[in-house]
């Protein structure tokens, strides 16, 4: 590798550190919605140089976590609860549609991916973003995450997959930033019966309780937010 190859990797390298952890804040709701996005000071923040901090805000910004806002640079994407409404009601939308196809292409190994997934979120403690253990949420939404993309993963398309995976990110952002205002919000009761469900459902490949028991369980969630993205957003 030449000086020039290994630049470049080095640069890359970099720009992905930057991407993770100015994502990981997003997410966590350390940075705030609306809040400007200095170079210098992002670069200053992570130790990181301000080409790959540059690359890495693009990169956010088509992930839909930033926006470029032309002559006054970049800004943490805003929330609102309309927002909020169109996110659940496409993932809705999307979800239904890969889960229903999901299940019809399901097999042995799957459903024992599922239900290590499953047991595997229900042994995961949650803990506030601000409280000592920080890891221990993350370690939740991480959790989370496999469990529904799992429930997601024979639908046949990357695509879709894809797609399904970005809203999630974005849901959990939501997530973060309300509960930070309201740490009542943390344990929502019945959120674990609901997955239980879930898993219930797919096992037995019942589409049509599968998609309703889901539908039901982001509607469940958007209504307990109701009232407090609004007082989160700026």
């Amino acid at each position: 590798m030449n000086a020039s190859d290994k630049a470049l990797t080095d640069t890359r390298s970099l720009s992905e550190q930057a991407h993770e952890r100015i994502r990981r804040d997003i997410l966590g709701g350390d940075l705030f919605p609306g809040e400007k996005l200095q170079i210098e000071a992002i670069s200053e923040r992570y130790g990181i140089g301000i080409a790959p901090v540059r690359e890495a805000l693009n990169r956010l910004s088509s992930e839909g976590l930033v926006e470029r806002k032309s002559q006054r640079g970049f800004f943490v994407a805003e929330i609102s609860m309309t927002a909020l409404e169109e996110l659940v009601k496409t993932r809705i939308w999307l979800e239904t549609l890969a889960l229903r196809e999901s299940i019809q292409h399901a097999d042995e190994a799957w459903e024992e991916q599922l239900v290590l997934s499953y047991h595997r979120l229900a042994r995961t403690h949650r803990r506030m973003p601000s409280e000592a253990g920080r890891e221990l949420s993350e370690e939740w939404e991480q959790r989370h995450k496999e469990f529904h993309l799992l429930l997601l993963d024979r639908c046949g398309s990357s695509w879709l997959l894809g797609f399904c995976s970005t809203m999630m990110d974005q849901a959990v952002r939501y997530r973060s930033l309300s509960m930070n205002v309201h740490p009542s919000l943390l344990r929502r009761q019945g959120a674990a019966a609901e997955h239980e469900a879930l898993l219930g459902a797919a096992i037995d490949r019942d589409a049509d309780r599968a998609c309703r028991l889901l539908a039901e369980h982001y509607t469940t969630t958007l209504e307990g937010l109701r009232g407090v993205v609004g007082g989160t957003a700026v």
